[in-house]
């Protein structure tokens, strides 16, 4: 079975009730590769073996300290983990949690691979979420290995910012010709973001795929696609890149997942007097997995 524009739709992939947390959905012709369903008692940490704890990340001028504390990263007792942000009553000083995951993932020629996550966020008003970034993506493991961003790659797959009801899928590739993170295929830093609307605030189903099914191998027809909820909301093709090494970042190389809760930087801006902390704002995360057809 090919995910495509043409078939990845609510009819094929249905969208299934959470209110019974802890199940990866069973797609038709799709095998699971990997995953993780957040089962093991409340305030746990989450899997040691699937997962590493980023803390030492300071990026895009971002305002939290990543912890490994259960206050910020917790399992829910539920098949959950939440990320929840705190801020210092004393200092003003937030923080917040990060996941990347031990394995990478490097999408098969011939087969289509589909990363997914359900999310829900915190039931607090928009007015009171400014400054907050919850997100769920991949980067090229290039970038442990001295490959610098963007040209290690970057697949966004959900993000969100200061609880508008837009969702932001985008890429980050490539670079200008003297290796600055200006410019190129992608035109960075602002990358190329496709965006979706957030119907709510409840549980949705995020999916990036890579298609590698195309008759001939041709990199030009290789497709990734973004999904909300199993249908189709934006596709990138290798043609569009029109760069056979900076497609190979994306769609041809080891990429690892992350999820995370950003407080601040240089996107969303800074929290104000009414942004909370606390599980009014926090991320929820039902299960993470990477499928392959």
């Amino acid at each position: 079975m090919h995910f495509s524009t043409a078939t990845a739709t609510a009819s094929l992939f249905t969208f299934f009730s959470l209110a019974s947390a802890g199940a990866v959905p069973p797609y038709p012709g799709y095998k699971v590769l990997w995953a993780d369903e957040f089962t093991g008692e409340a305030g746990a940490h989450p899997s040691y073996s699937k997962w590493n704890y980023a803390v030492n990340t300071n990026t895009n001028n971002e305002l939290q300290t990543y912890t490994t504390s259960n206050s910020n990263i917790q399992l829910s007792g539920g098949s959950t983990v939440q990320f929840v942000p705190r801020k210092d009553p004393a200092t003003g000083k937030w923080t917040s949690g990060r996941l990347e995951s031990q394995a990478t993932f490097t999408p098969a020629a011939n087969r289509t691979t589909l990363v997914e996550a359900a999310i829900r966020f915190g039931d607090l008003a928009s007015s009171q979420k400014k400054g907050l970034w919850p997100a769920f993506w991949m980067l090229g493991d290039a970038i442990h290995h001295g490959t610098p961003w963007p040209r290690c790659g970057e697949l966004d797959i959900m993000e969100t910012i200061n609880g508008a009801m837009t969702g932001y899928g985008t890429v980050h590739c490539g670079g200008d010709a003297n290796g600055a993170a200006v410019g190129g295929p992608c035109n960075e830093p602002i990358g190329k973001p496709n965006t979706v609307a957030l119907p709510d605030y409840g549980w949705h189903t995020w999916s990036l795929s890579i298609d590698r099914t195309n008759p001939g191998g041709d990199w030009r027809a290789e497709k990734i696609s973004w999904l909300l909820d199993g249908t189709v909301y934006a596709t990138m093709t290798g043609a569009e890149i029109n760069d056979e090494g900076v497609w190979a970042t994306l769609a041809r190389s080891p990429l690892f997942i992350i999820l995370n809760l950003a407080v601040g930087g240089d996107w969303p801006g800074a929290p104000d007097a009414n942004t909370m902390d606390g599980y009014g704002n926090m991320m929820e995360v039902e299960y993470v997995a990477v499928m392959e057809a």
